[in-house]
């Protein structure tokens, strides 16, 4: 069975993006008063085929699958990373960030770096990886990937901008923390991270979570979930999924297993 289903969706990874979402953005990350800002990023195994228009990839993932013939392949992670942002961007006016693309590269867990005065901002400033078997297995455990909506045609988180530059430094602060959180395996503050995150969304691209195409009280969702469990935030802006950080079970969510190095087992 899962031979079929390597089959049907092939062998290129998924990602989670954690807090810190939008410092790839070169019009985001030039605001910062405090470089480099950070995100974090998440490499997922396909073990299963994740919904388009979700915020996990899936639009980066069909350009690589194209690209590699359905696998990663040899190479630097920073060479494919390039690679791949070119083929996607390639005649774009509005070319798309670079996090996606580490996420599908790098292994494990990875703090992704951006400072607008290095590659412009386009491509990370540093990119640190946690690729301990321990640590995804907590990570693992402790993040709940609930299902909730797609985003509906017509909706553009950028129809309202409010980017001051002390949001924009608590938002880069967020990927930090949340990257630290992983690797220490700290809920509490893991969980600070990602609402903090949804703080800084909230406060700089408000239609992240409100905007009139949206069919879903995303706002009214997240802050249910935050207070029942203690940490969420969304896959991406208008929805998607809801990562909820506990270890309580969350009834109607979903498991993934993060990718690690070839080679390395999980003890």
């Amino acid at each position: 069975m899962a031979n079929d289903i390597a089959l049907l969706i092939g062998g290129i990874p998924y990602r989670l993006a954690l807090a810190g979402g939008w410092i790839d953005q070169p019009f985001v990350s030039a605001l910062n008063p405090s470089p480099p800002g950070s995100m974090v990023v998440v490499s997922v195994e396909p073990d299963f085929p994740f919904m388009d228009y979700c915020g996990m990839a899936t639009s980066t993932r069909k350009i690589a699958t194209r690209l590699w013939k359905g696998g990663l392949p040899e190479g630097r992670s920073e060479d494919l990373v390039r690679e791949l942002y070119a083929e996607e961007n390639r005649g774009k006016a509005d070319p798309s960030g670079s996090q996606d693309m580490v996420g599908l590269v790098y292994p494990g867990v990875s703090r992704i770096d951006y400072d607008a005065a290095v590659h412009g901002g386009i491509f990370p400033a540093h990119v640190e990886s946690c690729g301990e078997s321990e640590v995804a297995a907590w990570l693992e455990e402790v993040i709940h990937i609930l299902p909730v909506a797609q985003r509906p045609p017509g909706y553009s988180p950028l129809i309202e901008k409010h980017l001051e530059p002390e949001w924009i430094r608590r938002l880069g602060v967020s990927g930090r923390s949340c990257y630290s959180a992983i690797v220490a395996r700290d809920l509490a503050a893991l969980q600070d991270s990602m609402n903090e995150c949804m703080c800084c969304w909230e406060r700089i691209l408000p239609a992240t979570v409100r905007h009139p195409a949206l069919g879903v009280d995303l706002a009214a969702l997240l802050e249910s979930y935050q207070d029942e469990y203690g940490g969420a935030m969304y896959s991406g802006c208008g929805g998607g999924y809801l990562y909820i950080a506990t270890e309580r079970e969350v009834p109607g969510s979903l498991s993934f297993r993060v990718r690690l190095e070839a080679g390395r087992g999980r003890g």
